[in-house]
């Protein structure tokens, strides 16, 4: 398959519907799995108790709230380097998304923080690299916002995410770096788990339902920009008749 012909809206808009309905879906079922096994059937953690099951949230909360920002970073660079119109649409029609895992990352990490730690914050050097990504999430939607002319704030926005990419980085190794009180990595390609398997399978499964619902949302985002961008072309404009 070509997937090159699809860089053009004309040509994504169609796919990007089918994909919204499968990934929502698939989204949904996976999301019911992982909360049953993460609130039903994992056992109650030895150190934590249950307030340790805020783990299926949280952490793939926080994995999607970096890896969206590397995808933005990623499709804007592409839009820069070839001035591709879906490159930019890509980028912005993410954020929001990256934005909202991001908060949850915080706000259940702050739940897990009170009875673990014994406080809602700390300034952690995760905690607040995580905090900076927030800001750069919001200063990305405003920015874009604030600008009027489209392909000055596709290009200014762009540049904000390759200069902010800097700090996933530093969010993921922060642990290794720095004496931190937040917790290492309890899963690694390098060494084994240091969770039970029933724990582990819930915890990703949760993360593919993250993932599913971040490509759905932004999915269903871009074919509004399409939308938008496109409404004087004449495809668009043969697709609203036959609408």
């Amino acid at each position: 398959m070509n997937w090159f012909k699809y860089a053009a809206p004309a040509r994504f808009y169609p796919l990007a519907g089918s994909l919204v309905r499968w990934c929502s879906v698939l989204a949904t079922l996976l999301a019911i799995a992982g909360l049953t096994i993460g609130l039903l059937i994992a056992p109650t953690d030895f150190q934590q108790g249950e307030s340790y099951r805020i783990i299926f949230v949280h952490v793939p909360a926080s994995w999607m709230s970096m890896v969206i920002f590397v995808a933005i970073a990623f499709w804007s660079a592409i839009g820069l380097a070839f001035n591709a119109r879906l490159a930019f649409m890509l980028a912005r029609a993410l954020a929001p998304t990256g934005a909202l895992m991001c908060f949850l990352a915080l706000w259940t990490g702050s739940l897990w923080g009170k009875p673990t730690w014994g406080t809602w914050w700390v300034w952690d050097a995760r905690l607040t690299s995580e905090l900076i990504l927030l800001f750069l999430y919001v200063g990305y939607l405003a920015l874009h916002t604030t600008i009027e002319d489209t392909r000055r704030a596709d290009r200014a926005t762009s540049l904000l995410a390759l200069v902010g990419v800097i700090n996933v980085p530093i969010i993921y190794f922060s642990v290794k770096w720095w004496n931190t009180l937040h917790q290492g990595a309890s899963v690694s390609v390098s060494a084994a788990p240091r969770m039970a398997s029933i724990m582990l399978a819930g915890m990703l499964i949760m993360a593919l339902a993250f993932w599913l619902y971040a490509i759905a949302a932004a999915l269903a985002r871009t074919r509004i920009l399409i939308r938008e961008r496109e409404a004087q072309t004449a495809w668009m404009e043969t697709l609203q008749e036959q609408t």
